[in-house]
């Protein structure tokens, strides 16, 4: 089979050769230039991409992503969508490759899109920017999406494995403009409408956040619970930086009700308590998070709910109620999953209870 990876860039120097040395496994590799000022653009054709510069005006990801796509030969089998800040682990040509059967347009796969400092995965998801090269178009200003003008056979290869490794410098100011650009294309969108009320809470605009969130639950074909979850968790700590606690409360105790099956209800429900020093309130919540063994990925992931942070949650909850015996052993919980010098030194204050 003919595989092609195809991309966007700008400014992408420092992130370049890495890309592409972990892309090479493809017969061919396509970039579109958006715009670099700095060395992307030699370097990647230096190592022997095809590179096209192109001007996106006004800017739209969707475009630029359909412009890359372009670029791509009609008699291609397979392509792969990627940025040039995430890196493919090895070998996942072979395993593509074999997956991939006569009829599948499009495949998912694992993406870890942050890792810890020792690269284990923090939020881990599937994603599916592997497709079919005829039928498909990308649509949305911002948060792109692929669209299939069929009906389409999807596989998951969860063995090959995509890790996103961000510039954090990186501005994304322009997201929110766009994003709400797209609510305006397409107001009856629940995807959009939800990430647009995500994005007025990461500027603090709680309450802009919390009428689009409503927006987003009422909308009919608002069904995904993951999701109604995470909008009715953003709600609450909307309330909570509004300093109306018991708002957050019903909205956090909503979000647990909708979807009893994820973490992230309990242990952010729980963290609003520990912030709150009411540990003997968080020590429950957090303890039912624990309970539920984690067998899905999705992007709705939390930091906060992962067993390493919610163990570190549990001793400091359990030494400052008194209970020193237990919050030793959730501190080398902890500890066992991730040697961490400020637990370690948490593990010293609980000895020296004990």
């Amino acid at each position: 089979m003919k595989v092609c990876v195809y991309a966007i860039c700008k400014n992408e120097e420092k992130f370049a050769e890495r890309w592409y040395n972990s892309m090479k496994e493809a017969d061919e590799i396509f970039v579109l230039d958006t715009g670099s000022t700095d060395r992307t653009v030699d370097i990647l054709k230096r190592l022997g991409a095809h590179v096209k510069k192109a001007i996106i005006k006004p800017w739209r990801f969707d475009k630029a992503r359909c412009a890359s796509l372009d670029m791509v030969p009609l008699d291609t089998d397979i392509c792969v969508c990627t940025d040039l800040d995430e890196v493919f682990e090895k070998g996942w040509r072979e395993k593509l490759e074999r997956a991939w059967v006569l009829g599948t347009t499009r495949a998912s796969y694992t993406y870890n899109w942050s890792l810890d400092d020792d690269g284990n995965p923090v939020v881990s998801f599937y994603l599916d920017n592997i497709h079919a090269r005829l039928g498909y178009s990308w649509k949305h200003p911002v948060h792109e999406v692929l669209s299939y003008d069929g009906n389409e056979k999807r596989i998951v290869i969860s063995d090959i494995v995509l890790n996103h490794y961000p510039d954090s410098k990186k501005s994304r100011s322009f997201y929110l403009p766009l994003l709400e650009l797209s609510v305006k294309e397409d107001a009856l969108d629940d995807r959009n409408m939800h990430y647009l009320g995500r994005e007025y809470m990461y500027y603090g605009r709680w309450n802009e956040a919390i009428d689009t969130l409503i927006r987003h639950l009422n909308l009919k074909t608002a069904t995904w619970k993951d999701e109604r979850c995470a909008s009715m968790r953003f709600i609450g700590r909307c309330y909570k930086n509004l300093k109306r606690p018991l708002e957050a409360s019903m909205w956090y105790e909503k979000a647990i009700l909708e979807a009893p099956h994820l973490k992230e209800g309990y242990s952010e429900f729980g963290l609003f308590y520990f912030e709150n020093g009411e540990y003997l309130k968080a020590i429950p919540l957090f303890l039912k998070a624990l309970n539920i063994k984690k067998g899905y990925k999705s992007y709705i992931t939390e930091w906060f709910s992962t067993d390493f942070n919610i163990y570190d949650f549990l001793s400091i909850c359990y030494y400052y109620t008194g209970n020193f015996d237990l919050a030793l052993k959730y501190v080398d919980k902890a500890l066992l999953i991730k040697k961490d010098e400020r637990v370690l030194q948490n593990k010293k204050l609980i000895l020296e209870k004990v």
